[in-house]
């Protein structure tokens, strides 16, 4: 494989891969297209708008496993990693990255895995000056923005998030989804991690309308992990969902199943069936975003002692902002250093600012609604 191309897209032919290689293009970062079965990849690319352009080869990745990874990513300098679910895929991943002295990325939204990544290998990866950013994806940090723009005022401690958008989730997401439902999510009270209790849900209200979103845990979340060594931070909950509350109530209802029937069952016979309730939920390819459509609010309350601050993003296509911020990871790092090593989000490695304004530039967030209340 070339040690030319400075990226890896991992897991290429899915969904948000597809849009990671289309900003990859735009951006004129040359990247090694790679997945399980190389005809997929080279079919899939063929479709990627302005593909004629793009710099990129192609690379089957026969077997997940340490050693063809390293292979896969050896002479390249950053991995940008579709390949989930992620606790369950994604070891191998980091540990070839770390192997090669390869910068990493995903989209997951798995709490668990998040965590294991901090407490596995945030320290071997700063040792090598390499930056570990799972969870660079619109539901985690396009909220995060909003969170360090809200702690740019000093004395705010507690942020009280809220992540929304209109669309459904793809096959990749549902699977990753219910990958999590048995495991525990937390919050960060105190500097510490708590347990939401089973079945924990709210009505929240929501920026710029007058109905109310049933929203979840959400898994937990990223943030909490995120901002647990962040000394402006005590507090961090984080609730979150789809705006289409029949969905939420399916989900409500589906959880509520899991814990009765699902969670007595062996570690190995929960996974199978959650990945068989996953693909009867989404099994297919949902269609391109549509701005006019699928819009995203992320919404953050901070407060402390003697003042409050509202800081609210509105965007749209919130898998395009995905893609984008995956893209803009790796066109950061092949031209300056991370301002964080080791275990980072994307906002502590690249700058919440830095990455505010690419999502303005390509049209898929308005500027901020800041209000400070003191």
């Amino acid at each position: 494989m070339s040690s030319k191309k400075p990226v890896v897209i991992y897991g290429v032919t899915g969904y948000t891969g597809r849009l990671v290689a289309e900003y990859c293009r735009e951006l004129n970062i040359p990247f090694i297209a790679a997945g399980r079965n190389g005809a997929s990849i080279k079919d899939v690319m063929s479709k990627v708008p302005g593909v004629e352009t793009a710099d990129y080869e192609v690379a089957e990745v026969k077997t997940h496993d340490v050693a063809s990874l390293r292979a896969l990513v050896k002479g390249s300098k950053v991995m940008l990693n579709m390949v989930g679910p992620f606790a369950k895929y994604g070891p191998e991943a980091v540990e070839a990255c770390y192997e090669e002295g390869v910068h990493y990325t995903d989209t997951n939204g798995e709490q668990n895995w998040m965590i294991e990544c901090d407490e596995k290998w945030g320290a071997k990866f700063a040792a090598k000056k390499l930056c570990l950013a799972p969870g660079m994806a619109q539901m985690y940090t396009t909220g995060e923005i909003a969170a360090q723009i809200a702690l740019e005022t000093p004395g705010l401690h507690t942020l009280d998030m809220l992540v929304l958008w209109k669309g459904f989730p793809t096959y990749a997401s549902v699977q990753t989804i219910f990958s999590i439902l048995t495991a525990d999510f937390f919050y960060l009270e105190n500097n510490q991690y708590v347990k939401w209790p089973d079945g924990a849900k709210a009505d929240a209200l929501v920026p710029g309308q007058h109905t109310t979103a049933l929203v979840l845990p959400w898994g937990g979340t990223a943030s909490p992990v995120w901002f647990k060594n962040d000394p402006r931070v005590s507090n961090c909950k984080v609730m979150g969902g789809v705006f289409a509350r029949e969905v939420m109530d399916n989900v409500v209802a589906m959880n509520t199943m899991i814990d009765e029937k699902i969670k007595p069952l062996p570690k190995d016979q929960q996974q199978a069936e959650l990945s068989k309730m996953a693909a009867s939920v989404q099994a297919g390819m949902p269609p391109r975003e549509n701005p006019r459509t699928n819009i995203s609010v992320d919404s953050v309350w901070a407060s402390g002692p003697l003042a409050r601050k509202h800081v609210v993003i509105y965007g749209n296509q919130n898998y395009k902002q995905t893609g984008l911020l995956q893209a803009y990871f790796a066109f950061h790092l092949l031209q300056s250093e991370p301002k964080k090593v080791g275990f980072a989000s994307g906002c502590q490695a690249l700058g919440h600012r830095e990455l505010l304004g690419v999502l303005q530039s390509f049209g898929l967030v308005q500027p901020p609604v800041v209000t400070l209340y003191n």
